[in-house]
């Protein structure tokens, strides 16, 4: 009979980043959602090599305390909840507290974040969960993600990924429909160099719409 193992954290971390990110674009959408449940009004989002290699998502949101940076990237760490009666009356986009870990488990993430009330801001770089770096830096108020080289250290998952051109699309969607759902948020998107489409967040509807899919389809 095989043995049974009791697995270490970083394998169960890994297993479980899986459930969260399948691909470039859930790493996207769980950002892309803590920033508007971050309050921002403004989002840009950039990938290259379809979101595989490099993935940035910048918000004017709240930002985050520097004591609370660290904290962010724990499993189950969250700011949406704090015990199970909040599970009746949740309003925000995400509360289970898995985003940022399972991203951290399988990525090299570096994150620069700043409150308004902090003098500095706060950044730090994790591989595969693993902290390199962690100091206090210049920065605008809000929060920048850059996510590179996703499923670095699980080859299995990464050889499963479709052509970058592929999961690109994919964001280009989700971004798309992000863009449609909150027109009072002003959303650009950037593939490379090009920039896809960029709304001025005033909450126009038909103008998201021309920004989108052009003049002909806004004026039906």
């Amino acid at each position: 009979m095989p043995e049974i193992h009791l697995l270490d954290s970083e394998t169960i971390d890994r297993i479980a980043a899986g459930e969260v990110v399948e691909r470039p674009s859930s790493v996207v959408k769980e950002l892309v959602e803590n920033a508007v449940d971050a309050g921002a009004t403004a989002i840009a989002v950039e990938i290259k090599d379809g979101g595989i290699e490099f993935i940035r998502v910048t918000d004017n949101g709240c930002g985050m305390d520097e004591n609370q940076v660290r904290k962010a990237f724990l499993r189950h760490a969250t700011s949406k909840i704090r015990d199970a009666g909040d599970l009746m009356r949740i309003s925000s986009l995400g509360f289970r507290g898995e985003a940022l870990s399972s991203i951290a488990a399988v990525a090299k993430v570096e994150v620069i974040t700043k409150t308004r009330d902090s003098l500095t801001g706060s950044r730090i770089v994790l591989e595969g969960a693993v902290e390199k770096e962690f100091s206090q830096v210049g920065a605008p108020e809000g929060t920048t993600f850059l996510v590179r080289n996703l499923f670095f250290n699980t080859p299995a998952r990464r050889k499963f990924l479709k052509l970058p051109a592929t999961e690109g699309g994919y964001i280009a969607d989700l971004m798309e429909h992000l863009a449609l759902s909150r027109p009072d948020i002003s959303f650009k998107f950037q593939i490379g160099n090009q920039l896809r489409f960029h709304t001025t967040g005033n909450g126009d509807l038909k103008e998201v719409i021309y920004r989108l899919y052009g003049r002909d389809k806004a004026s039906l």
